[in-house]
């Protein structure tokens, strides 16, 4: 199997993943009414989004599942189980009937197909690093970690463009009725497209002799420390991205005193910036060493974020504008080389579990709750820059944890060489 082909059958996974995550976003106004009637449309569109949420909560659960899995059975295995449970549940979504169909039913389907998309997102983005980052060359592994993360940004913007293009071309009344159902249902594309590069992945060996302890029990009796400082070092990663790429348009279209138009389009340009500047980021990480380039993407982040708040605070387009981009290339500098750490912080046997318990708690507990801190910061404090405090503590945490890491004890050489790489 071709190297390309090995690069896009770890990354089209995160594809499959983020662009779920952006279509359920952007289509949310018109689920909602459709499974949560209720008088108040708000009302509607929270418990939509709060479905949206649920797939959170079983994230940790699916990082351990098929951390076991990757762990014990391979990574190629992991790989091929997770695209189709993920994929699956997202086509379902745009068949399922409505609440005038089949009444309350109509929610709990939906309910339950978040559910087992999360299981199945909570290994996905690990598994995916771990198997890019183990077969890329040593010299290389910082390029090869960021195509998992490629995969992720470049979902969320084939997400968000299809929903746009499907806006476009269906009428708002035929959008409110089934249209909202054709985003969905095209994902079966990326499904065939990843299935048939990951059906050529040759199964690791299994590994036959005495009984050992399951993975997680390694990790959370031998471990416990490791993954709990892995998870600080990460949480500039988490939020950062969140707040800066994920809030931000609201932020700009409705909290500053004077919205700039087409907040939308900004961050649209901003994530194809960071998308293209994710494996960027990665190889100068292989160049300079990948603690020394997170480093420097936290300190831009640290020092610039709260002169380039306010200047996006005056409603100023040029501002959101160089913002975006400047947020854009610290961002990436923090994102592209992190996947080649995170993948050589644990021992193999262990490695997938490790991370997948690490990364799924961080970014559940510092992801995606990042706009509700910003917005409760904003309403608590009464000042619309206060995002920028929250992401200058993240920063400083995120630098000191990063600045004393030191690999798992057990972690291979390599490993060692990588994480532990100087500043």
């Amino acid at each position: 199997m071709s190297r390309v082909r090995t690069q896009m059958a770890g990354a089209v996974g995160s594809v499959l993943e983020w662009y779920d995550f952006a279509v359920f976003g952007f289509l949310a106004p018109f689920m909602g009414p459709l499974f949560f009637p209720d008088s108040d449309p708000v009302v509607a569109l929270i418990q939509t989004y709060g479905v949206f949420a649920a797939g959170y909560l079983m994230r940790p659960l699916g990082g351990v599942i098929f951390g076991y899995i990757a762990d014990r059975l391979g990574r190629p295995r992991a790989l091929r189980w997770s695209i189709l449970m993920m994929a699956g549940p997202t086509v379902l979504v745009g068949l399922l009937p409505t609440y005038e169909s089949i009444g309350v039913m109509a929610a709990a389907l939906l309910i339950l197909l978040r559910l087992v998309q999360g299981v199945s997102v909570g290994g996905e983005l690990v598994t995916s690093i771990t198997f890019l980052v183990e077969g890329a060359p040593h010299h290389r592994r910082g390029l090869h970690g960021s195509w998992a993360l490629f995969g992720a940004v470049g979902g969320i913007l084939l997400g968000s463009g299809v929903v746009a293009v499907t806006e476009a071309v269906v009428s708002s009344q035929a959008m409110a009725e089934d249209g909202w159902r054709i985003p969905f249902l095209l994902s079966v594309v990326i499904f065939v497209f990843g299935r048939w590069l990951r059906r050529a992945l040759a199964d690791e060996p299994i590994a036959v002799g005495r009984k050992q302890e399951t993975p997680l029990r390694q990790v959370l009796t031998r471990h416990p420390i490791d993954v709990l400082h892995l998870m600080t070092c990460m949480l500039l990663f988490c939020g950062g991205f969140y707040t800066l790429f994920v809030w931000m348009p609201t932020y700009q279209s409705k909290v500053i005193p004077n919205p700039i138009d087409h907040a939308i389009d900004l961050n649209t340009l901003s994530m194809l910036v960071l998308v293209l500047l994710l494996p960027v980021g990665g190889l100068m990480g292989d160049r300079f060493g990948f603690r020394r380039m997170m480093l420097w993407g936290i300190g831009i982040t640290g020092v610039g974020v709260y002169p380039l708040f306010l200047w996006i605070d005056t409603g100023s387009f040029l501002g959101a504008l160089v913002s975006g981009l400047i947020f854009a290339l610290a961002i990436s500098w923090v994102q592209g080389p992190m996947p080649a750490m995170l993948a050589h912080t644990f021992p193999r046997d262990i490695r997938n579990t490790g991370v997948g318990i690490a990364y799924n708690l961080a970014m559940g507990l510092f992801g995606g709750t990042a706009p509700m801190v910003c917005t409760w910061l904003i309403d608590a404090t009464g000042d619309i820059a206060a995002p920028a405090y929250y992401l200058l503590a993240l920063a400083v945490i995120s630098a000191v944890a990063l600045i004393t890491f030191r690999p798992g004890r057990g972690a291979d050489q390599t490993g060692e060489g990588v994480a532990g790489s100087a500043p």
